[in-house]
């Protein structure tokens, strides 16, 4: 199932018998390292429009919400633990600071429900309910940097199957629609808008502006009906999940970070392609790594060497390893390799033997002290510059270059 589509059917339903709802739904992408996540890790909400003293309207739009997502629980794997919470009142700063730790750190369902508790809120539980944690979260997440989705959903009887998108007609929509991104990944040939899952959804479009994803979705073409369609406000490509830390030690699994340090040295590849490197400071170090799925971001890391100064944007997952999101070149160490001299005839010098210095096969030229000169080499690295993972393999709330300031850069 899909929680997304399941919000949807719930917002068209209350439309139907009267129910409006205020502004846009809200996704919510949690901590992308949470070790009991769905695959998106995602927690809706949004605000219904009833006076809070009709109370037949009030009971009518919770009974629509609890029976769908009933339904959902009943549909869905064995680990998929649905919950909803109904909340009036205000978004106090406790609970702003609740739905950030959901988003980079890790809350248990016990906390969530106490959560809950306190701040007056109606929770319900399916199976083992997990999903009160991330609904608490959607309700109070604050969004002062924000983006929009636009999500087409299948007809039922297509669930499954392959998705009938027009691919020259994503690459129009791309061209034209200036506000939207992660269309595409030219690299990889990759149709970023279409899932790879057999989900309701038939595409997703990420943009900027309501107007600009409006008009991708006139472009682009497909050979399926369309269900409907959902503009969420999300959180999606903000880096909202990166805390910042000065020191590695300060970090803790399945947290999600931005730290600096330095190459302890020089980067190794394993079997399945993934790049790996120790990133150290003062007092402690952390495994990082370039997953093979990254691509050609990993030709990036292999490029580093001992000593190379970075931060690195990422989280750390049940190994204990850090997994880079991006990368920022902070100081490049030196690349240097030694030839021989130079003869005064303007020849390569060769070796005149153990300890004997060099000699000219020209001019017979010696340099009985002679030794070996050092050339650096130009490096393929900037310092500066941020590096950062294809569009293939871009995690929900991974911050793209193409949406950082001339400040964050």
């Amino acid at each position: 199932m899909c929680t997304t589509y399941l919000a949807c059917s719930i917002i068209n339903q209350l439309k139907e018998v009267g129910i409006a709802i205020v502004g846009y739904p809200r996704l919510i992408r949690l901590n992308p390292f949470a070790k009991f996540k769905t695959r998106g890790n995602g927690g809706i909400s949004f605000k219904i429009d009833i006076d809070k003293y009709n109370n037949e309207k009030i009971v009518l739009a919770k009974d629509i919400i609890l029976e769908n997502v009933e339904k959902l629980s009943q549909m869905s794997c064995e680990n998929t633990n649905p919950g909803v919470v109904f909340y009036e009142g205000e978004i106090t700063s406790e609970m702003e600071n609740y739905a950030m730790k959901a988003i980079y750190s890790i809350i248990s369902i016990k906390k969530a429900e106490d959560f809950a508790e306190k701040i007056g809120a109606e929770i319900h539980k399916f199976k083992k309910g997990r999903g009160i944690i991330g609904s608490i979260a959607a309700i109070a997440c604050p969004l002062e940097d924000y983006t929009y989705e636009l999500l087409t959903y299948r007809s039922p009887e297509n669930y499954g199957k392959k998705r009938l998108i027009d691919k020259k007609s994503v690459y129009e929509m791309d061209k034209k629609t200036l506000d939207t991104f992660e269309n595409l990944d030219i690299n990889n040939d990759y149709i970023a808008i279409e899932p790879k899952t057999p989900c309701p959804i038939l595409y997703g479009i990420r943009g900027e502006s309501i107007d600009d994803l409006k008009l991708a979705k006139s472009i682009v073409e497909v050979d399926e009906p369309i269900e409907s369609y959902c503009i969420f406000k999300t959180n999606q490509h903000t880096d909202m999940h990166l805390q910042n830390v000065a020191k590695i030690n300060d970090m803790e699994k399945y947290g999600c970070y931005s730290i600096s340090g330095y190459v302890k040295e020089d980067p190794h590849i394993i079997e399945g392609g993934h790049v790996f490197f120790t990133l150290a400071d003062d007092l402690g170090l952390i495994e990082a790594a370039a997953y093979e799925p990254t691509k050609e971001f990993r030709a990036v890391i292999k490029e580093l060497l001992s000593g190379d100064q970075v931060q690195l944007f990422g989280g750390i997952g049940c190994g204990g390893t850090f997994n880079i999101e991006k990368i920022r070149i902070i100081k490049l160490n030196k690349k240097q390799h030694f030839e021989n001299p130079i003869c005064i005839c303007g020849k390569r010098m060769t070796s005149a033997g153990k300890n004997k210095g060099f000699k000219c096969k020209k001019c017979a030229y010696k340099l009985p002290n002679g030794e070996k000169i050092a050339v650096e080499e130009e490096r393929n690295l900037i310092e500066g510059k941020f590096y950062e993972t294809p569009v293939v393999a871009r995690r929900h709330l991974a911050k793209p270059l193409c949406r950082m300031s001339l400040v964050d850069k």
